[in-house]
């Protein structure tokens, strides 16, 4: 029975009580669905989202794919958020051995002789001693505790914040591959045209020359040829920085980079589901990240409201001790010492009050920051979602009016050529078809970032 109380005593004394409050997830309004859906789309919507697939099943290209697996492995972002989760792994350590009893040990010899005097004659002494020693502050308030709490949410928080960098580097690195490929393009259309343009150069230099048309339409065959030519440089330009900046984000120096599909033959499916809202919570890193900050500082009112409290800390030190070393294990040379102590502030001038203050606005701060962070999440996808539809509206309008400006371009070229207009004729539908064009690739462009964006949005392209 005493042996039994005894154990009870002590387990009372290593667990105690955490003063403090228990951690909650503070309640947010969350819509029932995403705005941004049809009416269709609302009414079919389940658990199911592109956030959740894989990034390799989102961007299909090869090259891409290549692309973002050198940027994960040598991205300089991804690797100095690896090297923080370090060390918010050994502050973690360094908080949790707060809890556990410091031991020590020590030895110490020491040998003295003195010289032969006139009065006193030689002699020489010896002593030694080894101790070890114990010191241990009871978490009997959970203060340790409550501390370990908020350096495991500040891991956790430090990990999820690596999540981040790592689904902004995937919608990067595929943001900056079709960029490319969108320039890949227009430099197409722009060498394409070029060269069409310089076959209508000659032919009206032809006619010029005999006698059957006027310098007029020879000066704007040439405005034409200068229109399309002035693109090539400026696009060539374009395209090696942004193979630099491709570079950089691979951690890379800057150099060319591998395309696998054009821009015209990248998939993507034409309605992607949203998935639920609440699902969002869980999925988003950066919403994650903020509720660990969020549990942290609520650990820390506890740790602030157990300095209230007496600190109950326990002592012990044994050992041996001889004043001979040949004698130091031999013989009644050992000692011992026991003890404990107990200290409770009494005045600190407001500061503990102050210090549990200080925590409960940082915790209120981190619960606002947590609603705002996850509201915007879903202003987000709710503009992702407008995005994305609207941008296949667009091209879909843009690739019509590509296809009515060639027509227009060809129509005017015959009739040109039939002697029924005048070159103005041309150099204006010709003009109109070469925008249309570029604006076609621009068109296509967006659709395939406003997937990128979407994607990130809800929560795609950490997960391995």
């Amino acid at each position: 029975m005493k042996t039994h109380t005894a154990l009870m005593f002590l387990l009372l004394l290593l667990t105690g009580c955490r003063v403090g409050p228990n951690y909650k997830r503070p309640q947010v309004d969350a819509p029932g669905v995403y705005r941004g859906l049809t009416p269709e789309q609302a009414s079919a919507a389940g658990p199911a989202s592109l956030g959740d697939q894989k990034w390799w099943e989102v961007f299909q290209d090869e090259e891409l794919q290549k692309l973002i697996r050198a940027a994960l492995e040598q991205n300089y972002d991804v690797r100095i958020a690896a090297a923080r989760i370090l060390q918010a792994q050994a502050q973690l350590g360094i908080t949790r051995a707060d809890q556990l009893p410091t031991v020590t040990a020590g030895a110490a010899a020491i040998t003295q002789r003195t010289e032969r005097t006139k009065f006193i004659p030689a002699f020489e002494t010896s002593a030694g001693q080894i101790n070890a020693g114990l010191a241990w502050e009871l978490d009997f308030w959970g203060k340790f505790r409550r501390s370990t709490e908020a350096a495991r949410a500040s891991l956790l928080a430090t990990e999820w914040a690596r999540q981040e960098v790592i689904s902004t580097l995937v919608s990067s690195v595929a943001t900056a591959y079709f960029q490319l490929s969108e320039l890949d393009l227009e430099l197409e259309i722009s060498r394409n045209t070029l060269s069409s343009r310089r076959d209508s150069l000659k032919l009206i230099q032809l006619l010029a020359d005999h006698g059957s048309t006027s310098m007029l339409d020879v000066r704007q065959s040439e405005q034409l040829v200068y229109t399309a030519s002035e693109q090539v440089p400026d696009l060539e330009r374009r395209i090696e920085q942004q193979e630099n900046f491709i570079s950089v984000l691979l951690g890379k120096n800057p150099g060319p980079i591998a395309r696998g599909h054009k821009l015209t033959e990248q998939a993507h499916a034409p309605e992607v589901p949203a998935g639920l809202t609440s699902a969002l919570l869980e999925r988003r890193p950066d919403i994650r990240q903020v509720e660990q900050q969020l549990v942290a500082f609520n650990a820390r009112i506890g740790v602030a409201k157990a300095a209230y409290f007496p600190q109950i800390s326990l002592t012990a030190e044994g050992g041996l001790q001889s004043s001979a070393l040949t004698g130091l294990f031999n013989g009644p040379a050992g000692l011992w010492s026991f003890g404990a102590g107990l200290t409770q502030p009494l005045f600190e001038g407001g500061r503990l009050r102050n210090n549990v203050r200080l925590t409960e606005a940082q915790k209120d701060e981190a619960v606002l920051v947590y609603r705002q962070t996850v509201q915007e999440a879903f202003r987000e996808v709710s503009d992702a979602l407008i995005e994305y539809r609207k941008s296949q509206e667009f091209r879909a309008q843009q690739e019509l009016l590509t296809r009515s400006a060639e027509d227009a371009a060809h129509l005017s070229d015959v009739r040109y050529r039939g002697g029924a207009t005048s070159y103005l004729e041309v150099l204006t539908n010709q003009t109109n078809y070469f925008s249309a064009e570029l604006n076609l690739a621009q068109a296509q462009r967006n659709e395939l970032l406003a997937l990128v964006g979407l994607y990130k949005s809800l929560g795609g392209g950490w997960q391995k």
